[in-house]
């Protein structure tokens, strides 16, 4: 499963109504490559190994030189000192990060449960304007400097990217339609939650969104999206507008980007956000280990639409509070907030 962080849709825009011809041929250069990684997405997870908890990571950066050949020229592996190349850097911080959160909030050892090497690749291609995890490792292009900095920079990028590999060796979402949107959710979710849990920020603190400071300066736009409000990260004549809804009333059917899985995401996105500052406190401590517990718990299947989700969130959240605790009906309240009925 190759999963990006740049939604097709965003590219779309840039390679038509882009005013510089530079941008454009970019654009549609970045998504050849989309299309090339993606061809891959629909296949079986894989069957994860017995879980350990040595809770020991095994980084190692690689370069790619701005050629598209993976894994690329090794430059950092674990334990040795900074490069000085801040892209390298940065992936090697933020892949330590992520890993000690799942072990600190979840007692998850690596995306695998047992100690999965974490392998990234930086400067990926000619400017390239994505992030993807590729099924086996994290993938970064530099941005063009002009619409998109460094992948590189927000920590919640490679959080993001990172938890579709959980997805992958648990659930296996399938990426497309609802489970696909599901699938996008479930990673920003665990974005926003790895940069909360980093800058020690509780639910009203955090800024639920999603590539804050990706943008670059002139674009008119905060981030890629807003768990707080879905369709209001970003409204750029260059990048359109935020397409995301935040409720059932609005669900999008299109058969683009895998039948509308990063916009229609928006949804159960505003969910958790829901639930999450109605229980207040640190949120991957409450509302994140209903949504982690289910993700792993064996409750989902690869198809799990929407209402399924919801239902199984609510069951997970009964086991851990109780049906009548606060907690299981702020999730219950939140899910209705949206337009879905379990």
């Amino acid at each position: 499963m190759r999963c990006h962080i740049v939604p097709p849709h965003m590219l779309e825009r840039i390679a038509t109504d882009a005013g510089d011809p530079a941008l454009r041929a970019r654009a549609r250069r970045t998504l050849a490559l989309t299309s090339a990684h993606s061809s891959e997405r629909r296949t079986l997870a894989p069957t994860a190994p017995e879980p350990n908890e040595d809770f020991v990571p095994n980084r190692t950066i690689h370069d790619a030189e701005h050629r598209e050949r993976l894994p690329g020229r090794t430059v950092r592996a674990e334990g040795a000192p900074a490069t000085g190349d801040k892209v390298v850097d940065q992936s090697y911080d933020w892949l330590g990060v992520t890993f000690d959160f799942f072990e600190a909030a979840y007692r998850r050892n690596s995306i695998d449960g047992a100690g999965l090497p974490l392998v990234s690749t930086v400067h990926y291609g000619d400017d390239y304007d994505n992030a993807f995890w590729n099924g086996e490792q994290m993938v970064y292009g530099d941005g063009d400097g002009v619409l998109f900095t460094e992948f590189t920079g927000p920590l919640d990028v490679t959080g993001h990217e990172l938890t579709h590999g959980i997805t992958q060796y648990t659930a296996g979402l399938e990426y497309y339609s609802q489970p696909g949107a599901l699938n996008e959710s479930v990673s920003d979710v665990f974005g926003s939650l790895i940069k909360q849990w980093h800058l020690d920020q509780t639910a009203d603190q955090a800024d639920w969104l999603i590539g804050a400071g990706l943008l670059a300066e002139g674009v008119r736009g905060i981030a890629l999206r807003s768990l707080k409000a879905p369709g209001t990260a970003y409204d750029d004549p260059r990048l359109g507008k935020d397409p995301q809804p935040g409720h059932m009333d609005h669900y999008v059917d299109t058969y683009r980007d895998n039948g509308g899985v990063h916009i229609n995401s928006g949804i159960p996105n505003h969910a958790f956000y829901l639930a999450a500052t109605s229980i207040g406190g640190h949120a991957w401590e409450k509302a994140g280990r209903v949504w982690y517990d289910t993700l792993t718990g064996g409750r989902l299947e690869s198809d799990s639409d929407f209402k399924r989700f919801a239902a199984a969130t609510i069951a997970t959240a009964t086991d851990l509070y109780g049906a009548d605790g606060t907690e299981t009906r702020a999730i219950r309240e939140a899910w209705n907030g949206v337009g879905v009925s379990p």
